[in-house]
């Protein structure tokens, strides 16, 4: 029982380490991206830094084959998944991009730094209400610090600001597209929590290229719109291949491998507490902007951080436990035999820990420290 619930406590730092894992590889690509704009339109950068995401991992699943023939992976989807799968696609990476592009077109970037943090809030919010995620006092407590910490690191004007200019419907719009595509993000991170016992690479490959290709698509679509300037003169500017190349690794590492830790965060801690963690992003790409770019340390650096800080300590001294039931229940994921994965095998099941086949889970009741992972989806 001891060495189960070493596990159990392992899973919950693992969960966490991996979400601001991701959120520091996300974070690194506000600095770079800063300096790759000189040379790059943002709707062209934009698509590089998906389809970066999108190809590397595609080269990286490759290679895995041809170097690891013996290599047991992740489980591949199902019928039943690829509505959640198709649904993560269309809403993260083709209506997320859409909406805010438009939003951008129409709203100051300060007010859109601000707006972004509403997916992290959406992101809980669904969860909780929606897929009855398990949430308390200290964990509400936890986000709100974070997302207020979000919110004082990205706020650089008045409250009047979200209303732009060119009138009230227009002032309006743009900001409602940007909340839209927050919520689309939202909707994806829920989504994708529903399939995150499949192969974190395919998942996150999947999107890459989809969203890649909207961008793409997009960028030369509105290159006319824009006066085909500033797109046509980063195809042509002597060099860009060099930041062509540069913003495709960091597509790979900002939105591909961060991707895939998100994925694997999702698995063990849940859709709110991954998006808590996820939101502390924006300090984190200050953070590494004042080590790279040598931008001042500021006060609203200092407690935006301090709230931060006090949001993930809430998270990580959480102890949730109390008796919960398991319902029976058939999937496939990779998998070691811990308390929750004891079963017999068939012939042809492959050996060796871990591995990922189809097992049956049965009826179990039990109490032990869980938070809302793939096998504690359970009401409260």
């Amino acid at each position: 029982m001891r060495d189960e619930r070493q596990g159990r406590e392992g899973a919950v730092w693992r969960g966490a380490v991996m979400a601001l894992g991701a959120a520091a590889l996300f974070g690194l690509s506000t600095p770079v991206a800063k300096l790759l704009l000189a040379r790059i339109d943002p709707l062209l950068l934009a698509a590089v830094l998906y389809l970066g995401c999108g190809i590397g991992l595609a080269l990286f699943r490759i290679a895995r084959r041809l170097l690891r023939p013996g290599f047991v992976g992740e489980a591949r989807p199902v019928r039943a998944d690829w509505p959640w799968l198709l649904g993560a696609i269309f809403f993260g990476g083709v209506l997320g991009p859409i909406l805010l592009l438009t939003g951008l077109s129409l709203t100051a970037a300060t007010t859109t730094s601000l707006l972004l943090n509403l997916e992290s809030v959406f992101t809980a919010l669904i969860a909780w209400f929606v897929f009855r995620e398990g949430v308390d006092r200290r964990i509400a407590l936890g986000m709100a610090a974070i997302a207020l910490g979000a919110v004082v690191l990205t706020w650089q004007g008045s409250g009047a600001a979200l209303l732009g200019t060119g009138g009230l419907f227009r002032g309006l719009l743009g900001p409602l597209a940007i909340a839209g595509a927050c919520l689309a993000w939202a909707l994806d991170n829920n989504l994708t929590r529903r399939i995150s016992l499949l192969d974190p690479t395919f998942i996150a490959m999947l999107k890459g290229l989809a969203a890649g290709t909207v961008n793409l698509a997009l960028a030369f679509a509105l290159a006319p719109v824009l006066g085909a300037g500033p797109l046509a003169g980063s195809l042509v500017t002597g060099g860009l291949p060099g930041e062509i190349l540069v913003a495709g690794l960091l597509g790979m590492l900002s939105y591909g491998i961060s991707l895939v830790l998100f994925v694997l965060a999702l698995r063990d801690i849940g859709a709110a507490r991954t998006g808590a963690y996820y939101a502390s992003a924006p300090f984190i790409g200050a953070i590494l902007a004042v080590a790279v770019l040598g931008e001042p340390v500021t006060p609203q650096l200092l407690l935006a951080g301090a709230l931060m800080l006090a949001g993930l300590w809430l998270h990580l001294t959480e102890r949730h436990i109390h008796e919960h039931e398991h319902m029976r229940l058939t999937h496939d994921h990779r998998h070691h035999h811990d308390i929750h994965h004891r079963h017999d095998h068939a012939p042809g099941d492959p050996p060796g820990e871990p591995h990922s086949h189809a097992h049956a889970h049965p009826r179990l009741r039990h109490s032990h420290r869980h938070f809302p992972d793939a096998h504690h989806a359970h009401g409260h």
